[in-house]
């Protein structure tokens, strides 16, 4: 019995696997919930996110990944030493070759962390791979002709944005505001607002339910509850769309920015290119209201959302892994 390839997205939020002629086969947030006195791991994945603000005093949920990159070595490798023997991938005497994705900027240091917590979690073999890269080939992208092609990839922890042509990145960049920063900005807001504390959860669900980032392009309200701040007793309000596309609009600036810098870098004969086939919007944060509006306004081209914006990187390792012999040998190592 043969080990398996598999790739890992590994998430800010989410880690997603795909396993060698199975296809996805997990899909679980990025959590761990540990008890601090004993420093054992209690749940991982769903199980620990339904305890994210809702513990006891003693046990912490940990998102040990911060930013696209690990913060929380120790907790990471028990993560995913234990999706990965959930998955139950290992052959007899053989161990399977992982092929992990990772944002476009991160350092030396940061790679060799993210390697070797899938080594001591069971790989045999580790490739490491860019997001935004993987992330268009899982949308479909043909990157490997002489064209360009643009993949806007905004995740948990970082957007990362890259123009690639012939099978590589050209022009790229990748900032630290994405669906975490969403989240708490809306959490901002119903503290300053409405002097009403709320917690993570509520505020995804708020982005997930009314927000939008393109002006009247949306109008639904929410009714939502939370502990106020004078009174210190639970309450409900009501929050709308447009107080939403307020709270968010410096944020999103941000990463219309980043696309325009990635696009006034990119070769004249890419741009053409662009013009012609679209922006691909990948990951969580494609499915953010208004967002494809918002760009192909902003930055005068065509902008799609992927067809599973979640899952891209994933079906993109699951691609790459299919063809691991013709890919070019110095990109892994």
């Amino acid at each position: 019995m043969f080990a398996r390839d598999i790739g890992i997205d590994l998430g800010t939020a989410n880690v997603l696997i795909h396993v060698k002629g199975k296809g996805i086969v997990l899909n679980e947030p990025s959590v761990v919930a540990i008890d601090k006195n004993t420093n054992r791991v209690l749940a991982v994945g769903e199980e620990a996110r339904k305890m994210v603000g809702r513990t006891p005093g003693n046990i912490v949920a940990i998102r040990p990944l911060k930013d696209g990159v690990i913060a929380d070595f120790d907790v990471t490798e028990s993560m995913l030493k234990h999706f990965i023997n959930k998955l139950n991938v290992k052959g007899f005497l053989s161990k399977p070759r992982i092929l992990i994705c990772c944002p476009t900027n991160i350092t030396s240091v940061e790679q060799k962390a993210i390697k070797e917590a899938a080594e001591k979690s069971g790989g045999k073999k580790i490739f490491l791979e860019e997001e935004p890269k993987v992330a268009a080939i899982g949308a479909g992208m043909d990157i490997f002709q002489p064209s360009g092609n643009m993949v806007v990839d905004i995740g948990g922890g970082t957007t990362d944005i890259a123009v690639l042509s012939m099978g590589d990145i050209v022009t790229s960049s990748s900032i630290k505001m994405a669906g975490d920063k969403f989240d708490n900005e809306i959490l901002n807001y119903v503290k300053r607002k409405y002097k009403l504390l709320i917690g993570e959860r509520t505020s995804e669900n708020i982005k997930i339910q009314v927000a939008t980032v393109f002006p009247g392009s949306r109008n639904e309200e929410i009714d939502i509850r939370g502990r106020d701040m004078v009174s210190g007793l639970p309450r409900t309000i009501t929050i709308n769309s447009v107080e939403i596309e307020e709270a968010l609009r410096e944020q999103i600036a941000v990463i219309v920015q980043a696309a325009k810098s990635v696009l006034e870098r990119t070769p004249p004969e890419l741009s053409a290119d662009i013009i012609d086939r679209g922006v691909i919007l990948t990951g969580g944060g494609a499915l953010l209201h208004g967002i494809d509006l918002l760009l192909a306004e902003e930055l005068k081209v065509p902008v799609l959302v992927a067809e599973q914006p979640m899952d891209c990187v994933a079906i993109g390792t699951g691609i790459m892994l299919d063809n691991m012999d013709k890919l070019p040998r110095h990109k892994f190592g």
